[in-house]
């Protein structure tokens, strides 16, 4: 008898490829366009003057997206990541300080600490929720300790309360590393708005996007100066300004240039409509995949709006008795694009495995991976965090299928496929990975 599954030879029940999301039209090709002619296409001087700010189009995106997130200050740079090692530097972190971060991230939420020269605590995640668990962040509190990264990871933004009171009792700063959040929210308040100082990103393949780009937000006017000194040579034109403490104000290139601010403005028109397509089909996805009791479903926290910016699904093995790798290879197979886990836990890369990262030759007493002095948060080794090593070599799945221009017949085809590979369990338990 010909097997059901397509894992072994049966018709797939998705049979064309989902879209990608792509949200780039008219309006941003006509605004690109409209810079090219200029002939300005970046409007920034690296000394202190009026483009010391950036060109027109730079300045009044950023007023835009100020606008919208309800920030004093958006400052806008090339990167996410540049952001972030932006907002880790005007907080004036250095050599022998230490971020408490999250292992189950983007990698520059990490290494932005290192290049400051500091030193990157991980903390486990929650299980539910995938971002930092509150209820071990205070036991890595040190001295030390300068500030707290929080990541709002999938795009929801969690524990924020709790974070906070201890943040507030250590008298730590909290850097939201917001990337995956836009339009995201916490009782009410927009994600990349809830700590100190905040970071969106405009990767192209974020839920809005300019190619590249990154967003720094704060009500602080003091880290706002100095966002923008370090976006922009601040070295030459820190002068100009009344800072008291000039440190860590030498600044880099993180310019954006007019056309990516251009296409920038023309995305934020789009992104609550973006967000509400993603947020009905995970809903929908959700009501219709509960049924299957193997599956941990996406758990929004109370208060919180998510952005949905990926679909998280923990399989439950010991409701299978098949592995995920197995389970995730049929639904493959479906048509179902899934991945196994998201990231590695950073502290398993190998510059961490290995502490071999800025300063190979630090001499004795010194980390090689931050150049400061040894301490109890260099600490990397294999079982740190289990709950994000379970997660991402046993548990823990992706789909990113929850977004424009997909509907709710496709959200049909996932519930689809899962049906089929669950009611052929017997048969997966006899595939050769078991």
């Amino acid at each position: 008898m010909k097997s059901k599954l397509a894992l072994f030879g049966g018709e797939k029940v998705r049979k064309t490829p989902f879209p990608h999301q792509n949200s780039i039209g008219d309006e941003e090709k006509n605004a690109a366009v409209k810079v090219i002619e200029s002939g300005a296409l970046s409007g920034f001087i690296g000394e202190y003057c009026p483009e010391f700010f950036g060109g027109p189009i730079v300045q009044v995106t950023e007023k835009k997206f100020a606008n919208y997130f309800g920030a004093k200050h958006a400052i806008l740079v090339n990167s996410a990541t540049t952001a972030l090692h932006t907002a880790v530097a005007a907080l004036g972190i250095g050599p022998g300080d230490e971020v408490i971060v999250t292992p189950y991230t983007m990698t520059a939420s990490a290494a932005v600490v290192l290049l400051q020269n500091a030193c990157p605590v991980f903390v486990d995640i929650d299980e539910n929720t995938y971002c930092l668990d509150p209820l071990k962040v205070e036991a890595k509190i040190t001295s030390r300790t300068k500030a707290i990264m929080m990541v709002d990871i999938f795009g929801q933004p969690a524990h924020w309360d709790e974070i906070r009171a201890i943040a507030k009792k250590h008298n730590l700063k909290i850097i939201e590393d917001g990337a995956q959040a836009a339009n995201a929210k916490y009782k009410g308040k927009m994600a990349c708005t809830l700590g100190d100082i905040g970071v969106l990103s405009l990767n192209y393949h974020k839920i809005i996007h300019c190619g590249e780009g990154g967003i720094l937000f704060t009500d602080d006017e003091e880290l706002a100066i100095r966002c923008k000194l370090i976006r922009n040579h601040g070295e030459t034109s820190v002068d100009h300004f009344n800072l008291s403490n000039i440190s860590h104000t030498i600044g880099s290139n993180y310019r954006m240039n007019e056309i990516e601010a251009a296409i920038a403005r023309c995305q934020l028109d789009k992104l609550s409509y973006l967000y509400e397509v993603r947020n009905n089909l995970a809903d929908y996805l959700t009501k219709k995949l509960s049924e299957f009791d193997c599956l941990g479903l996406p758990k929004i926290e109370n208060g919180v709006e998510s952005a949905r910016y990926l679909y998280p699904i923990r399989f439950l093995e010991n409701k299978c008795e098949i592995s995920r790798s197995t389970f995730c290879k049929a639904l493959v197979a479906e048509g179902i694009p899934v991945e196994e886990g998201y990231v590695k836990p950073l502290y398993l890369q190998s510059m961490y495995q290995k502490r071999s990262g800025r300063f190979p030759n630090a001499p004795e007493g010194f980390c090689s991976l931050c150049g400061g002095p040894k301490k109890d948060g260099c600490n990397f080794d294999i079982g740190l965090c289990p709950t994000a090593e379970r997660m991402h070599f046993k548990e823990l799945f992706i789909g990113d299928f929850c977004h424009h221009p997909l509907t709710e017949k496709d959200m049909d085809d996932i519930y689809d496929a899962f049906y089929k590979v669950i009611s052929n369990l017997e048969e997966l338990k006899n595939f050769g990975e078991n």
